[in-house]
């Protein structure tokens, strides 16, 4: 018989130290001959990452030995970073930026001189005798230059630029007869899923870049993920439809049918600056059109409308349906579909926060669903028969699987978590719709409170914490995630909000944010949590809401702009809109100029969306966490607001953190997080702990 004990004081085997002891990342996957790789976040090491191989023996054992940490900071968020071929690995070390090289049982070695520039992306160019990568170049005053460049194998010092002038570069792609090199770019103020184009270029016999031209995309169409199939057509995924979807080019480059040949170096302007949405087009009345793709820095007009009208017609739609086979492009190296054959793709898709593995008829654009236990698919890899991703579902953690398409026998090759939990403490999360500002719906996943051993006072509801994932430009998943069963095998429910701007629910869905950040996110988390006690489900009195990065500035806005919540956690949030758009990296310098409007020119919103502008609003208790290398989102932000709520007389702690950056790794700070959220809840909403937890200092309690 359960014992009757109030919610949040239930005594649960999840368990902070369980949590990080057992626990690892799982992240990029490659296929090397019958080998398999990826990377390791290790808490347990620091939150190194380490790249490990599997043999087909099942042999799994680690390549880069410590203390090489394999991560790249290009862009700040880094990803794929490292490329594998014929067992020789090449990897960006953290602590100095620099490419090494390691053959098996032999150390690493550098291969790029240190300077100041980071590495992502790396691909082979075997019959070059090279690698291509997109660097991102810190030496020089002002912003960082990104570039895609070729690094000699022989001597790394011989690092030659391929294509240059935009302010960002992504995946570039070889042709499989190497004649030919695509990628994607963009420029400010655009994020990658605002607008990207994708480029083709042939290359030349001494390595570099021929006549350039556009394949697809412009400030308002997102292009994701371009590869070559083994015939060496161009397929890629475009949200053009609202929907990104897959597309190719069925026509062999170098030029598509019908299309206008880029110019000569002399034609191309690097002073033309990017367009900015919806801007006139520099130079004639008769050059503009609404339907010519922007021009980006320093590449060439392509043609004129009708050009343009045979590039569009060249171009197949695979598969037209109302769901993602695309991601917002926080890291390098996502992959949603990989080739089988040169008639066949794997891909993976997301449809209502469910994400679906499918195989695909190239020649009858045929889409066929393969059956699996699985909620949440990425990572996509194929090497023949051969088929491996990162999956995960509510009751299982996230492991790496492989699938043999000959048999369709599955098998897990590893698991984030070893842990094996009794089901009876899993809380499986239900897919919830609910309505929210203007007579629209939102979405999210609610988690009830779960523990077999426990049952609260019938007259009791359970208290809620809401969860504001970051990005913003992101979303949460259904997957199992340990720290969310933290809560609730304790006694508390969950609501973990895809609010409006989150991803995978089309382009539409995810423009609501649009001048809109601190607003729509806000009353989305705000009304989720005000449906869920409306229906009964919740204790009203006792609802907290918590997020990291982008979710903290979401939470801190919830906190001090609505008067919903009783509680907060900020994890390395925003409160000054002001000094992250001053302060930040390149990457997201602009971001803010879709979320909120350009700066300075719109500095009244900035200040009016700015929680530690209007911290008299605030009248709850807050608890922040924050490290002290942190880029992103510096110290000042969280420590500013603490000592306003001090001055107010709030509760309110501070946990800061020597040697975090952006988001925590030491298994150690994870645990005293997790644990730290939960002291602070049981001290504000009044509950005693079933087992004592570390203490901190709440000032003003």
């Amino acid at each position: 018989m359960n014992a009757v004990s109030p919610y949040g004081s239930w005594k649960s085997p999840i368990t902070s130290d369980l949590i990080v002891s057992g626990t690892v990342g799982l992240g990029q996957i490659a296929i090397d001959g019958d080998d398999i790789y990826w990377v390791e976040g290790r808490p347990s090491e620091a939150g190194r990452s380490v790249l490990v191989r599997r043999t087909p023996d099942g042999k799994i054992t680690d390549v880069t030995p410590p203390p090489f940490n394999v991560r790249t900071r290009v862009h700040e968020y880094g990803g794929a970073a490292f490329a594998v071929s014929d067992g020789v690995v090449y990897f960006s070390h953290f602590a100095d930026q620099r490419i090494y090289c390691q053959t098996l049982n032999y150390p690493p070695e550098p291969l790029t001189p240190a300077a100041k520039c980071c590495y992502a992306d790396v691909i082979f160019d075997k019959p070059r005798n090279r690698l291509i990568c997109v660097r991102e170049d810190n030496a020089g005053e002002g912003e960082s230059v990104n570039t895609i460049v070729s690094i000699n194998l022989d001597n790394g010092e011989d690092i030659q630029i391929l294509t240059q002038g935009n302010d960002f570069y992504a995946s570039p792609r070889l042709s499989p007869d190497g004649s030919q090199l695509s990628w994607i770019c963009w420029n400010h103020p655009n994020m990658p899923w605002d607008g990207t184009e994708l480029w083709v270029a042939e290359i030349n016999a001494d390595g570099s870049l021929g006549e350039k031209y556009l394949v697809a995309g412009g400030v308002d169409e997102s292009i994701f993920q371009p590869e070559w199939s083994p015939d060496g057509v161009l397929y890629f995924v475009s949200d053009k439809s609202n929907w990104w979807n897959l597309y190719r080019t069925p026509l062999n480059p170098p030029l598509l049918r019908g299309e206008a040949r880029v110019g000569t170096e002399a034609d191309r302007t690097p002073l033309n600056p990017p367009l900015l949405r919806g801007e006139a087009r520099a130079g004639t009345e008769a050059d503009r059109t609404p339907l010519n793709p922007p021009l980006l820095r320093g590449e060439a007009r392509v043609g004129t409308e009708a050009p343009l009208a045979s590039r569009e017609a060249g171009i197949e739609p695979l598969c037209e349906m109302a769901a993602e086979f695309g991601l917002p492009q926080w890291v390098f190296g996502m992959s949603t579909y990989s080739f089988v054959s040169e008639s066949k793709i794997i891909c993976t898709y997301t449809q209502q926060g469910k994400w679906h593995l499918g195989s695909l008829d190239l020649t009858a654009k045929q889409l066929t669903n393969i059956e699996t236990p699985y909620t949440d698919i990425s990572s996509v890899k194929a090497r023949g028969e051969t088929v491996v991703f990162l999956a995960g579902s509510p009751i299982a953690s996230t492991a790496i699987v492989q699938l043999n398409l000959a048999t369709s026998q599955r098998k897990i090759l590893r698991k984030s978590s070893d842990l094996n939990i009794d089901s009876g403490y899993l809380s499986v999360p239900e897919p919830l719709e609910f309505p929210t500002e203007n007579g629209l719906t939102a979405f999210g996943f609610f988690y009830p409170p779960k523990n077999q051993d426990f049952a609260a006072p019938e007259s009791e509801k359970p208290p809620l914490v809401v969860k504001s994932h970051g990005g913003p430009t992101a979303a949460t998943s259904s997957s199992m995630n340990l720290k969310i069963q933290y809560w609730t095998s304790r006694g508390f429910a969950v609501l973990d909000v895809n609010y409006g701007g989150s991803t995978g629910y089309g382009r539409e869905y995810r423009r609501r944010l649009q001048d809109s950040w601190g607003i729509v996110d806000v009353d989305d988390c705000a009304n989720g949590a005000k449906y869920l006690a409306e229906q009964g489900l919740v204790d009203g009195e006792r609802m907290a809401i918590a997020g990291g990065s982008a979710g903290g500035y979401t939470t801190l806005c919830a906190l001090t702009f609505r008067d919903v919540f009783n509680a907060g956690a900020s994890y390395y949030g925003i409160s000054d809109l002001e000094a992250l758009v001053r302060d930040t990296h390149k990457f997201e310098a602009r971001y803010l100029d879709g979320l909120i409007g350009p700066y300075p020119d719109r500095q009244d919103l900035y200040v009016a969306r700015s929680p530690i502008h209007a911290a008299e609003g605030l009248s709850c208790p807050v608890i922040f966490f924050q490290g002290l290398e942190d880029k992103v989102v510096p110290p000042n932000q969280a420590e500013m607001m603490v000592e306003i709520l001090k001055a107010k007389g709030l509760p309110v702690a501070y946990v800061a953190y020597e040697g975090e950056q952006h988001g925590f790794r030491r298994a150690e700070n994870i645990k005293r997080t997790l644990d730290g959220e939960f002291y602070f809840y049981s001290r504000v909403f009044g509950f005693e702990l079933a087992e004592p937890v570390e203490a901190l200092p709440i000032y003003n309690l």
